[in-house]
């Protein structure tokens, strides 16, 4: 199982690197080898594949037209003749005349014996593939042959194994599997997200021990945009137990070992123990780096409050990018206290990140001279608030326009969902790193920084003061973050709707308000920074909301 990192578009890259493992895997003296889905354009694609309606017959060019899907066939078929004395199976697009199919190709001896097309496709959270390919009307075992031995492979493409845990009247696998199929690959583009890993095993074990099948389920590894894929290919033997897995958060090539038909036991693997602050940050860090690498950024810059959202964004991109790549950037006003000074001076030293102070007091002094004809009569409030924010948000745009590198905003899912947030202020940046990370969730990836780098990077201050803006005298957040946060994952992420909340247990005017801010913050959320995606739902692309909306159901 080759668990791969393609970067989207360079078809000529991702190919070099399915060879370089074909190499690996011959020198490992495999007979086999599975890539993950659509490794040779990386996933998802999107609208670099033209949708149904530009197709003929309502538009006038046909698939073979569009260069990306045609240097992607040239190149599976250039990869099947160089590749020799070992069997592939890889992810490619394919089409016809007017159709594009989600595909693997299994190649052989030089040539692409079968392909294989993806028959369930999902449309839901971050997936639209139904936009752009066509289901397969059938899928058949291929045969394969392999030391002498014919061996009836059944490949199957990601959603075409959660047949039983979406509800899909087609069951893929079962049919491969009652004609004849002797093994079952499935090669994957899974995103992660908190949990994941153990609904996949559950799938695989209670599929393979129904149908006395070995499957390998083969993952694709890295970030694309806001999706983090975590790799950790699996291998279940015929009655549900591991036999093979995959690093998490890394490449890796996976080696098994195995007998058709099955004449004895295999020797039973046991699966990495769950840690749920571990994986969050990984992820993370994985998102960051490739977000990096694959746009071809390098400095990052980050605006340090002294306060813990910043100092975990901190942690993250100094883990991602290595130190001498992240600047962290205080900039204090008459309203910031010096614990906050402290604290931001204190975690750069700690981690070893360069580290400027811009006070903006004279900044804002201007704004304000500037506008008070326009302001005379009227009391401070959120609008000279919001100010500081936005001179801040405009000094690390200038400093990274100026010195090169991207900026980082530090607003976690809690903020972004109630709206606690300044359009062309804190929202500014490059990149939304924790922004699906609720406040409570913050706080808990900052003690697993601190306790796996064994050090207290983040002071422990950060963990104890009241959060506060600080863009006025005496102000703290409006919220008692340990209910409002748990309240808000409610309704993101498992949509309880107002009674079904209450019912719980909220406080009924606390509901009220909070799906109020979240409902009247979406014109916000559209002009946020990309979110890296680690929760079953994130803002981003798997939330689609109307930004005029007036249900209160």
């Amino acid at each position: 199982m080759a668990q791969i990192n393609p970067t989207m578009g360079d078809i000529v890259g991702n190919t070099e690197l399915i060879r370089e493992y074909c190499k690996k895997a011959q020198e490992a003296k495999a007979d086999l080898v599975i890539f993950p889905e659509m490794a040779v354009t990386g996933y998802p694609p999107n609208d670099l594949l033209p949708p149904h309606e530009v197709r003929p017959p309502a538009g006038n060019r046909k698939p073979d037209q569009e260069p990306f899907l045609r240097d992607n066939k040239q190149s599976l078929t250039d990869l099947a003749h160089q590749v020799n004395g070992i069997t592939t199976i890889v992810g490619f697009v394919d089409y016809d005349e007017t159709h594009l199919y989600n595909s693997a190709a299994v190649t052989h001896n030089g040539k692409v014996s079968s392909v294989i097309h993806k028959t369930l496709l999902p449309t839901y959270d971050v997936f639209d593939e139904l936009r752009y390919f066509t289901p397969a009307q059938s899928n058949l075992p291929a045969t394969i042959q392999i030391r002498g031995q014919e061996i009836k492979l059944g490949t199957s493409i990601c959603e075409d194994i959660w047949d039983e845990e979406i509800g899909y009247g087609i069951k893929v696998v079962d049919n491969l599997c009652s004609r004849g199929a002797q093994i079952i690959v499935n090669l994957n583009a899974s995103p992660f997200h908190d949990k994941i890993r153990e609904v996949r095993l559950r799938i695989l074990r209670k599929k393979a021990n129904r149908l006395h099948v070995p499957i390998f389920y083969v993952n694709m590894v890295g970030g694309q945009d806001e999706l983090v894929f975590d790799g950790e290919s699996l291998a279940i033997d015929a009655v549900g137990r591991i036999i093979a897995v995959g690093r998490q958060f890394e490449e890796d090539l996976i080696l098994t070992e195995l007998t058709i038909p099955d004449s004895e036991p295999s020797k039973e693997m046991t699966f990495p123990s769950y840690h749920r602050e571990k994986e969050m940050f990984n992820a993370l860090v994985l998102g960051v780096r490739d977000y990096f690498r694959k746009t071809g950024f390098r400095q990052s810059f980050i605006g340090l409050s002294g306060g813990i959202d910043s100092s975990l964004v901190a942690a993250v991109a100094y883990r991602a990018l290595g130190k001498e790549n992240v600047t962290g950037v205080s900039m204090p006003s008459q309203f910031s206290s010096e614990h906050s000074k402290e604290d931001a001076q204190t975690l750069a030293t700690k981690l070893g990140i360069k580290f400027i102070s811009i006070p903006i007091e004279p900044i804002f002094t201007a704004f304000e001279g500037q506008l008070e004809p326009q302001f005379k009569g009227y009391p401070f409030d959120v609008a000279d608030e919001n100010l500081q924010s936005r001179i801040r948000g405009s000094v690390l745009m200038a400093l990274s326009n100026k010195l090169g590198g991207l900026v980082l905003a530090t607003g976690n899912k809690t903020e972004l969902a109630l709206g606690y947030s300044t359009l062309y202020g804190d929202m500014s940046g490059g990149l939304e790193v924790i922004g699906d990370v609720s406040k409570t969730e913050v706080y808990e990836l900052a003690r697993y920084f601190n306790e796996s780098a064994g050090s207290s990077a983040i002071p422990e201050r950060c963990f104890k003061k009241v959060p506060s803006a600080e863009l006025r005298p005496d102000q703290f957040d409006p919220f008692d973050y340990s209910v409002v946060s748990p309240l808000v994952d409610e309704v993101i992420e498992n949509r309880l709707s107002r009674s079904e909340l209450i019912q719980r247990g909220y406080d009924k005017a606390l509901v009220e308000n909070t799906l109020d801010r979240i409902k009247n913050a979406e014109y916000k959320r559209r002009q946020a920074p990309p979110t890296i995606k680690i929760t079953k739902k994130a803002f981003g692309l798997g939330w689609k909301m109307p930004i005029v909306n007036q249900f209160t159901g």
